[in-house]
């Protein structure tokens, strides 16, 4: 069971996906929607009509956040979050189109990545109060150009980098619940396996990241936290479907160019 957004009729929807089948709902996925009762098959909904799960204010994606990544890399443990903010207007959804950036961008990689979505405003809040304040959880490809990033050896341009048209791809469903003990990433680069990593394996988890982000800034409803990733994160080249499955959120897929 899970909450999916979708053009229908020329207009975004909102859905409640439970067994195959598609609920309409009315008013805002984060306050109340209420259903509106007509049903569509999700079969029936065209993989060009799919959008982001919801319209974030923030994106606000983890780095240094996964042990082996840290190990291999030789990485200090982080004493606290390391974060940067993406532009939301590089939000894309399920089956879209990642547009290619100029050549001189240079390469770019993907990262697949668990997103949280912020269900209720957070602003300084306790750690027992955090996972009331999660909406839910969904798969994300945290698109990076990485020749970019440190191209200027006097600021690296982690915004920019991270921001590009598409470079925030979400979806495709947002689930209330996730089994962090046991759940797996698993990232797929033209069909070929290139990232599989345990959730559990995060210094700081989603619960912990909301409840240390409030402190340094307010989270509104809406607002998508990227939990960060771990090995195997390789540039893609132009015409690369990417797919990132968590288990029990789905699989969430696009195409780089």
């Amino acid at each position: 069971m899970a909450w999916m957004r979708f053009n229908h009729q020329g207009r975004a929807t909102r859905g409640w996906l439970q067994d195959g089948q598609v609920q309409l709902h009315g008013g805002s996925l984060l306050d109340a929607p209420r259903p509106t009762g007509e049903t569509l098959a999700l079969a029936d909904v065209p993989a060009t009509a799919w959008l982001p799960p919801c319209v974030p204010g923030k994106i606000i994606g983890l780095w240094n956040n996964f042990r082996a990544a840290a190990a291999k890399n030789g990485w200090a443990e982080p004493a606290e979050p390391l974060y940067f903010l993406k532009s939301p207007a590089c939000a894309t959804g399920h089956e879209q189109a990642i547009p290619a950036v100029a050549p001189e961008v240079g390469r770019v990689a993907y990262e697949g990545e668990l997103a949280v979505v912020v269900g209720r405003r957070a602003q300084r809040i306790t750690r027992e109060e955090a996972a009331a304040c999660i909406l839910g959880y969904t798969c994300a490809n945290d698109v990076t150009a990485i020749e970019l990033l440190n191209r200027d050896s006097s600021f690296p341009q982690w915004t920019r980098a991270k921001s590009f048209d598409g470079f925030g791809a979400f979806g495709p469903t947002v689930h209330p619940q996730l089994d962090f003990a046991t759940a797996t990433l698993r990232t797929l680069v033209g069909g070929r396996e290139r990232q599989n990593y345990a959730l559990a394996d995060m210094f700081f988890p989603p619960e912990e990241l909301v409840f240390r982000l409030s402190q340094d800034m307010t989270l509104e409803p809406g607002d998508v936290i990227l939990c960060g990733t771990s090995l195997g994160v390789l540039p893609m080249k132009p015409g690369t479907v990417v797919e990132v499955a968590i288990d029990g959120l789905g699989t969430l897929r696009n195409t780089y160019g």
